[in-house]
């Protein structure tokens, strides 16, 4: 391979990249823990962790091993033939699942999983009707995108699934009285990512699972970002005891490779061979990769670790004496931070001045989504970063959060 300057990497990909993507002026070579590093030597701490795939942190032993040892053995299995390594990541998988959670259906990549668990939901109920949330995100192909609440994301492709009803977040009447005969299933994610970083209020999740079993819907929880330890369990849903009949997976799950994947529960019905599928679906260098990453996040305990350091950072970030911070919130590490003013030039601010990479959600919200392997004084450094940037770029005091 051939050694290019970031230059000519950028111009490269300029002239062949599609241009659905805003790119940032920054040429990323190699990652390790928590810290990314530049083509030109400089380090950042990642706060994106690939939009939440790097749980794990970026190319763990662990699980570059497992990579490069499967990649020895066998690349491509598909699912009409049985594989060692799939059935050792499945069984794995379910274990640590919520109880009733016995199946898997495995793809490529969070929007792929929902497609499925929406396409199992029309299988099971044969009712089109679906109620999801406002600010709601669940990925850009056509059927997840119906689902999106963003009308930004979905006006250039309308018109998309005509059945869909969006209620607000954490209103359990709007859902109640969007509950028609034709509905079949109810779709939230127990944090919201891209709307904000919003959670679910105490007894929303299971007012929504009442609700479901009462009217003989199904409950589907988007776990794609909040899943793998992200909120400080394995899944956000395991916090308020509550469990769906379709969990959706994706990001973390293939730590680092890309992987999606639905948990079926037993109200799951009517699935039968050739009804849906996918070619790379559960290949086996996806699975030792899964394996590897679920190990991880287990021995090392990373899942407690994110719970711990969630809280620490969202105190340091509460003690931010500045008058442009309307609030923080989140679970875990994954944390908003709703400003007063645009998100973006603090964004830039962050990562060219103090080698921070960061998110929006939404256009006054910074996203914070470190990997789970962030230390203590990583995330001091990111808290200084922006108590610095609030100041200067915004010209705003900061104050405490150390």
């Amino acid at each position: 391979m051939l050694t290019l300057t970031h230059e000519h990497v950028m111009d490269l990909e300029n002239a062949h990249t599609s241009g659905f993507y805003a790119k940032r002026e920054l040429v990323l070579v190699r990652g390790r823990g928590a810290t990314v590093w530049s083509a030109d030597g400089r380090a950042y701490l990642d706060c994106s962790a690939g939009y939440g795939v790097a749980n794990v942190g970026h190319s763990h032993p662990v699980v570059v091993q497992a990579i490069q040892h499967q990649a020895a053995q066998l690349l491509s299995c598909p699912e009409f033939v049985y594989n060692d390594v799939r059935a050792q990541f499945q069984a794995a998988l379910v274990a640590q699942l919520p109880a009733g959670l016995e199946r898997l259906f495995l793809c490529n990549s969070g929007a792929e999983a929902n497609e499925a668990a929406l396409k199992m939901a029309r299988l099971t109920t044969a009712r089109p009707h679906l109620i999801a949330a406002v600010r709601g995100f669940h990925g850009r192909t056509l059927g997840a995108l119906a689902a999106t609440w963003n009308p930004a994301y979905r006006q250039p492709f309308e018109p998309l699934l005509p059945a869909v009803s969006h209620v607000p977040f954490n209103n359990v009447a709007a859902v109640r009285q969007a509950i028609t005969p034709q509905t079949g299933a109810i779709l939230v994610e127990p944090v919201q990512g891209e709307g904000g970083v919003r959670t679910a209020d105490p007894g929303y999740l299971a007012s929504l699972r009442q609700l479901a079993d009462e009217h003989d819907l199904l409950l589907i929880f988007d776990e794609v970002q909040t899943g793998f330890g992200r909120t400080g369990t394995l899944f956000a849903c395991q916090q308020d005891g509550v469990v769906p009949d379709l969990l959706v997976m994706g990001k973390a799950l293939g730590g680092g490779v890309p992987m999606g994947g639905v948990a079926l529960g037993p109200r799951v019905q009517n699935i039968a061979p050739g009804l849906h599928g996918s070619t790379f679906g559960g290949n086996p260098l996806a699975c030792a990769a899964g394996l590897a990453s679920l190990q991880v996040l287990m021995e090392e305990g990373l899942v407690e670790g994110a719970a711990e350091r969630g809280r620490y950072l969202q105190e340091q970030l509460r003690q931010l004496a500045s008058p442009l911070v309307r609030e923080v919130r989140g679970r875990g590490l994954m944390v908003g931070v709703e400003l007063k003013v645009r998100v973006l030039p603090l964004l830039k601010a962050l990562q060219e001045e103090h080698g921070i990479i960061a998110l929006p959600a939404g256009p006054t919200v910074l996203r914070l989504l470190p990997p789970l392997v962030i230390t203590r004084a990583e995330v001091d450094a990111v808290v200084a970063g922006i108590q610095a940037v609030l100041a200067n770029t915004f010209g705003a005091g900061g104050g405490g959060g150390g």
